[in-house]
């Protein structure tokens, strides 16, 4: 049985993409360890097929965390055995290079995003320099490994050497689809990271012109703006904050919302060729979504019409789009049977099956 060590900087109970991936290998004969970090006030992961290790860290935010968490991660692996260790974007590449060399064990690299092209990264020249040499050292050293889409990929081939697999953040299709119980109070949902980048700014007045509610399922570090956005705008009525909610919880949030939200500003390479995770969860929760036009949106959308795409984020387009899906019943049927169509194609049953082919490579080899 082969040991495999994925490791992350986040709270492990609401990574979906990494507990697909821990399940499916652990629940196709690998010995799965994911290791994180011990968040204040976040519940303990339930039992899993896999095992969880948390390491706790004194510091929290900024350049101390990030010092303190590589250093307790190398650490706590030195003196374990394994067989592959695999690297969450560049935030634990380091320890992981390092003991994969120590210890002649094979490594992988799983890039979630561009991870220095980050809008909250890009906008700190000098952050950003810090984090590009570490990927530019770093990667190259990483020959094996995967990302999130097909624009990812050739940008790493092209600036690191590295030919990459794609695996796509899918959902996995349940056996039954929850009911798509719409109140009579129409729900706008948000849900994901409240992080600089995602048109908050704009979104919060927008909502202003709209009859509807908007529901914000998450945190991040663009939370505190958010709720003064709120206030300053006097929308405290319309506007829910759901903070953090378990997958398992937000499954059944989902379905009850009449559209979904997937917006990134034009800022940082990052941003313009997202994948996120929520513009394939609105399609399994068979809801239309509005999405920002960027290419990997756009090329799901030429395939399956599954969401409503806008060239600008501004208040007023906001408000128009949020507009037109809520009176235009013809259009929001329409996207919402080409949701049930796509979900049957668009879903981790599918997508886990290269997952799988990759790793019995990597261990065989």
């Amino acid at each position: 049985m082969a040991r495999i060590y994925f490791t992350v900087t986040n709270s492990l109970v609401y990574d979906q993409r990494m507990h697909r991936i821990c399940s499916t290998l652990a629940q196709n004969g690998y010995s799965v360890h994911l290791v994180g970090r011990k968040m204040p006030y976040h519940p303990l992961p339930t039992q899993t097929a896999y095992q969880t290790h948390l390491i706790r860290c004194f510091f929290n935010k900024k350049v101390f965390f990030y010092a303190e968490y590589n250093i307790k991660l190398l650490f706590f692996l030195l003196p374990l055995k394994m067989d592959a260790i695999c690297a969450i974007d560049i935030d634990t590449i380091l320890p992981c290079l390092w003991y994969s060399k120590l210890k002649g064990v094979t490594r992988v690299y799983d890039a979630h995003e561009y991870f220095s092209e980050q809008k909250e990264i890009v906008t700190r020249k000098n952050i950003q320099k810090i984090w590009q040499s570490i990927e530019k050292y770093c990667i190259p050293k990483f020959p094996n490994g995967y990302t999130v889409n097909e624009v990812i990929a050739a940008a790493f081939l092209k600036q690191f050497g590295v030919q990459y697999q794609v695996i796509k953040n899918l959902p996995i299709r349940p056996e039954v689809f929850p009911a798509n119980s719409i109140s009579e109070k129409k729900i706008i949902l948000y849900q994901g990271a409240v992080n600089h980048g995602r048109c908050f700014e704009t979104l919060i007045p927008a909502m202003q012109q709209v009859d509807a509610e908007l529901w914000i399922v998450g945190t991040g570090n663009f939370l505190s703006e958010v709720k003064n956005l709120i206030e300053k705008n006097n929308l405290t009525q319309k506007i829910k904050l759901l903070g953090p909610v378990l997958p398992e919880q937000l499954k059944n949030i989902t379905p009850t919302a009449y559209l979904g939200l997937t917006l990134f500003e034009a800022t940082g390479f990052n941003q313009i060729n997202s994948l996120a995770n929520r513009f394939f969860d609105y399609i399994m929760a068979g809801i239309p979504q509005i999405c920002v036009n960027f290419p990997a949106y756009a090329a799901v959308q030429e395939k399956y019409k599954v969401a409503y795409l806008i060239n600008n984020t501004d208040s007023n387009s906001l408000a128009a789009a949020m507009n037109k899906l809520l009176n235009d019943t013809v259009l929001y049927k329409q996207l919402q049977q080409q949701c049930y169509a796509a979900r049957e194609i668009l879903n981790w049953q599918n997508e886990s099956i290269k997952l799988l082919s990759f790793w019995r490579n990597i261990c065989i080899s």
